[in-house]
């Protein structure tokens, strides 16, 4: 067994009806340490379905707005020696999480889930992102000498120690575009799994394509030319 233990962030905002198709599946992996609910404020029940789910699962008040406040706020307070993202819409399966933290017990320091390599695939990125993702990966690529098949995908595991090499600042979407080329630019190892993306199960994400793919295009920018 590995002697490595896990931490499993779940950012939520009204995801009470999502939670049941989520949680349960998490795979019972003996070296999960904890999981961490991270919550901004949600107006539902997320918090009383999650406790109820998991009774052991630990409750983290975000009072910042946006995804990388959230996760920046549970990097700190996880105390796994990894650290996976899930979200918590059903729009990834829990189940792939064993691949993707196998590259980390191999000498990775991130992994990060790709839907476009064989295995992979996606059924909720309408052409307008499909292409904005296409260049955004291509960019990154060209301006940073990577080999990344899917740039704005937020599935991915690391170690937490990397955190001490790498300075995360985005508050937004685009912290998961962030993290992939300031790994990149330590010099650090780098492990793609491929990953299916369904649709979530209810309500709508909080991801506004052109509002967000902007933020992305000036980060590509920003870490190339001034970072």
């Amino acid at each position: 067994m590995p002697a490595d233990t896990i931490s499993i962030i779940i950012p939520t905002l009204n995801e009470m009806k999502n939670l049941p198709h989520v949680l349960p599946v998490i795979p019972d992996l003996p070296e999960i340490k904890e999981l961490l609910l991270v919550d901004g404020l949600s107006t539902d029940d997320t918090i009383k379905v999650a406790q109820e789910l998991v009774p052991q699962i630990k409750i983290i008040i975000q009072t910042e707005k946006g995804k990388g406040a959230a996760l920046k706020y549970a990097w700190k307070r996880a105390t796994g020696d990894i650290l996976v993202t899930l979200d918590a819409d059903g729009s990834i399966s829990p189940r792939e999480i064993p691949k993707l933290i196998e590259p980390l017990y191999n000498g990775c320091h991130l992994t990060k889930g790709s839907r476009f390599l064989p295995g992979g695939g996606t059924i909720d990125m309408p052409l307008h992102r499909r292409i904005g993702n296409w260049v955004f990966t291509t960019m990154a690529n060209v301006l940073f000498g990577t080999k990344y098949t899917d740039l704005v995908y937020g599935f991915h595991a690391f170690r937490k120690d990397i955190l001490e090499t790498v300075d995360i600042e985005s508050g937004s979407f685009a912290i998961d575009t962030e993290l992939y080329l300031k790994v990149k630019k330590a010099g650090l190892k780098v492990a793609e799994v491929p990953s299916f993306e369904s649709r979530r199960i209810y309500g709508s994400g909080n991801l506004r394509s052109f509002k967000d793919g902007w933020r992305i295009l000036k980060l590509i920018f920003r870490e190339r030319f001034h970072g």
